[in-house]
């Protein structure tokens, strides 16, 4: 049984920084697609970011590139979403997913395994 359990999120000021992980109840954990979504009130759920089982493949959406880093640690199951210069956009409910699949895919409905979220307020 698949279990994604996310932590880390909380109430930051702008221009602050978060880190977001995720730890995988996951058999052969390393060959898992791993990403990063979220969902803010009355919005539909959007791509963050995905890494591909090694670390070296890694896709962002455009809102969060060069501001956020994904990265994963096969050794222990987890998965990370460093999150920096947050802007009061980036408030949401950011959602770990997994999925069993060779390429990374920035669509959500790839992915078969979530986690509960995690809450990311950012202030202004």
């Amino acid at each position: 049984q698949v279990q994604l359990v996310e932590s880390g999120g909380g109430l930051v000021q702008a221009g602050g920084s978060l880190r977001l992980s995720c730890t995988a109840s996951i058999r052969n954990f390393s060959i898992y697609v791993m990403a990063w979504f979220r969902q803010a009130p009355g919005k539909e759920r959007e791509f963050v970011s995905t890494i591909g089982w090694s670390g070296v493949t890694t896709y962002y959406a455009d809102s969060v590139k060069g501001r956020f880093t994904i990265s994963r640690d096969n050794a222990k199951n987890m998965v990370y979403l460093q999150m920096d210069s947050l802007k009061p956009e980036d408030t949401a409910v950011y959602y770990c997913a997994a999925d069993r699949r060779f390429r990374p895919t920035v669509r959500d409905l790839e992915y078969d395994y979530w986690g509960q979220g995690t809450q990311v307020t950012v202030s202004s």
